[in-house]
Order: structure tokens, then C-alpha cells, then sequence
């Protein structure tokens, strides 16, 4: 079985409400499962909260909601809550805050994991845009000849001493795990790197583990501060027609 996760926590630092804050007519985490909901591989569609308030709304579009303990530690651990008794297979963890997500990128995903031996997996693109190669909420990424994951950093890497045309590559935080091996990463605990990042996937690398890192041409962005809101909101305004302004709860 392959079951596709969405954390949604409502206590973000830098957008506060996050899942809830309205695009379009929907709230955020709507557009995240709707597209979600497009996948051809997926059997399950869950969202896993903490909240009241987000189960409420996510219920409210017909969402599976399962609900989580509020002390966990990142949102890999919330999907590990949610669907520790489900039988699945393989599990993606599609962030919350991914309106844009392609759904062929999520199937990409589960068939790499159905044709390799990889535990674990994720996704990449060119940055093309120098504020995003600055910006430290643009998660950039770096591999091997093989493709799997050397680092991850908020910082632009890899460091060129001398000026010259170079790719840098952002990730897309959306991970697809063998369930066997999202059991691992719950008892792996914090590393030095993960705290100092605050990127949940340096706990992988620091444990000696590997992710496959899957580029792609997609150009959609995570939002995480108001700015991004903002951004989407434009964008979205643009796709579907609508007038769009977000509503601060």
C-alpha cells in the first residue's frame, strides 16, 4: 500500500496558522491535499495534525485527518505517528506547505522505491534565481556521482573559491520512505547538523544513512514566510482565475 502524508502543524514560527491561512478561497493545506489527491500511484491521502483547529477545516474537504502528539519533533516524526499501525509499504511525506507540487513527481517517487533497493528519497531542481540561492529558506542540496545526498544547507553549496559559472541545486522537501525505514529514522534522535540547520534530513546523513536525491525541472516553491504568501497568491491568481488575497487568523 502506498499512502501519501501531510504533516500540518499550526504552531509555525514564521507564519503562524500556516495550514489554515487562505489562498484563493482554501486554506493552504486544501490546495496541498487536492493535488496530492491527483497522485496515480497513491492508495491513502492523510493528513496528520495536532490540532483541533486543523482537523476541524481538513475534515470539512473530505480529508482523512489522523490526529498526533503535539511533542514530536518534526514532521517526519508526525507521519511516522500517523501511519505506524497502517499497513503500507511506502510512504510519502508531502509537506504542508506545497500548493504547487506537481503529482507526477509524488509517483516518481513511490516507482523509485518500487524498482531500487533505496530507503529513502527526495527531490531537487536548478535554482535559477539568485535570491533563492541566498535565501535561507531555500533549501539547497548536493550529491554524490550517484545521486545520493553528500549535504543539505541553508547556506549556498558547494563554496566555489574562484568565480565561475556553476549549477547549485534547491531541494523540494517532499520524502518518500520504506516504512521499515521510517521506523529507523524515529530512533535515530537529534544530530549536532540537524540542530544547527534545522533540517530534519541531516539526521539521515549524520547516521550514516543515504538519500537518493531525484532531480527535476519543477519550480514550485514551499510557502514559509509572508512573502512566499504573497508570492502564491499572485501566482494561483494567475492559474485558476481567481481573486486572491490571504486572511490572517
Amino acid at each position: 500500500m502506498k499512502v501519501i502524508a501531510i504533516p500540518a502543524r499550526y504552531g509555525s514560527k514564521r507564519l503562524p496558522g500556516k495550514p489554515l491561512r487562505q489562498l484563493c478561497g482554501k486554506p493552504l493545506v486544501q490546495w496541498v491535499y487536492e493535488r496530492a489527491r491527483e497522485s496515480r500511484k497513491k492508495d491513502i491521502v492523510l493528513i496528520a495534525t495536532d490540532d483541533e483547529r486543523i482537523r476541524e477545516v481538513a475534515q470539512s474537504f473530505g480529508a482523512e485527518v489522523i490526529m498526533t502528539p503535539k511533542d514530536l519533533g518534526s514532521g517526519t516524526e508526525r507521519i511516522y505517528e500517523a501511519t505506524k499501525d497502517m499497513g503500507a509499504e511506502f510512504i510519502v511525506n508531502l509537506q504542508g506547505d506545497e500548493p504547487f507540487i506537481d503529482p507526477s513527481l509524488i509517483d516518481m517517487l513511490f516507482e523509485h522505491l518500487e524498482k531500487t533497493e533505496d530507503e529513502m528519497a527526495t527531490l531537487c531542481a536548478k535554482i535559477k534565481d539568485d535570491y533563492e540561492l541566498k535565501s535561507p529558506d531555500c533549501v539547497k542540496v548536493v550529491f554524490d556521482r550517484r545521486g545520493y545526498a553528500l549535504y543539505f544547507s541553508r547556506s549556498p553549496i558547494p563554496y566555489f573559491r574562484e568565480e565561475k559559472k556553476a549549477e547549485f541545486y534547491k531541494h523540494i522537501g517532499v520524502y518518500a520512505y520504506r516504512k521499515s525505514f521510517l521506523k529507523k529514522y524515529v530512533s535515530m534522535g537529534k544530530g549536532f547538523l540537524e540542530e544547527a540547520e534545522s533540517l530534519e534530513q541531516l539526521r539521515v546523513l549524520e547516521s550514516g544513512y543515504k538519500i537518493k536525491v531525484l532531480i527535476t525541472d519543477y519550480q514550485g516553491f514551499g510557502i514559509d514566510t509572508e512573502e512566499d504568501l504573497k508570492k502564491a497568491e499572485e501566482l494561483l491568481a494567475r492559474l485558476s482565475g481567481l481573486p486572491c488575497q490571504s486572511k490572517p487568523l
